[in-house]
């Protein structure tokens, strides 16, 4: 147990130092991922007409809590393994004594805390600048909240890891990831919270992986109507799929993998 601690946190620190080298990169990407506080700007002057469920103020937090949700569950781990795999980059990583996702979740975990400061400072100057929308959610709240979100990086992270596989077999594994993307934009709660969507809609979203990755969580810490119990044993049930595909994906790519130029 020391040796696995010893190692994790020896990556850690190796992948923080390199993510902490691009500050100006890391805000840029920050402020990439804003585009929820500017739906938020459209649905609270919608939301004023008065044909939605919630008010200005509820969406207003909504959409301010998807923003720190994105920024902390982002994930780019397909694009990373195509290039290793295409580029024979996987080969040297195959020889350690480690599987070389933990690389790629040292590199993720560790961006997390390089770019946390600026999404703070974010979010502070949204309050200052609409104080209206500030609320202090229950302790129970913010700790369902803080393992929903863990669970949806995980799940975010697997379900990516597992398209990238497809690297072994295609050039252009990233294509699965940019199609996933049209559906996870309109379905996840990302450009709307599924509380506006039509009734027998949103009971079909439901029995996919999206709506978990970003409305779920949120909607915990907002404090909008939401099945708990379903939301966890929907995550760790999509998880146990992904994961399942994930390895019997990985071992049949590696019997074809021969690295560059082979």
């Amino acid at each position: 147990m020391k040796k696995f601690i010893r190692k994790a946190l020896t990556l850690l620190s190796v992948y923080y130092a390199y993510m902490v080298e691009y500050r100006a990169e890391l805000i840029l990407w920050v402020l990439a991922g804003s585009l929820p506080i500017i739906l938020m700007g459209v649905w609270i002057q919608a939301a004023q007409g008065g044909q939605f469920g919630l008010s200005p103020v509820d969406f207003s937090r909504y959409f301010i809590t998807v923003f720190v949700v994105r920024q902390l569950t982002v994930v780019w781990v397909i694009w990373e393994f195509e290039k290793e795999v295409v580029e024979g980059k996987l080969s040297p990583k195959l020889l350690q004594p480690l599987d070389p996702v933990w690389h790629h979740v040292a590199g993720h975990i560790s961006e997390r805390f390089a770019r946390i400061t600026f999404t703070f400072l974010l979010v502070g100057l949204f309050f200052i600048l609409y104080p209206q929308a500030f609320w202090i959610p229950s302790l129970s709240r913010f700790l369902l909240f803080t393992l929903a979100v863990l669970l949806a990086f995980t799940l975010r992270f697997t379900i990516q890891y597992t398209f990238a596989m497809f690297a072994f077999w295609t050039e252009r594994a990233s294509a699965l990831e940019n199609f996933w993307l049209l559906f996870f934009t309109f379905l996840s709660g990302y450009i709307a919270p599924l509380e506006v969507f039509p009734e027998h809609v949103r009971q079909i979203v439901m029995f996919t992986p999206f709506p978990y990755l970003i409305d779920f969580p949120v909607s915990i810490l907002v404090g909008l109507p939401v099945d708990i119990g379903r939301g966890f044993w929907s995550m760790f049930g999509w998880l146990l799929v992904f994961l399942g595909a994930n390895r019997l994906l990985w071992r049949a790519g590696l019997k074809r993998y021969s690295g560059m130029g082979a």
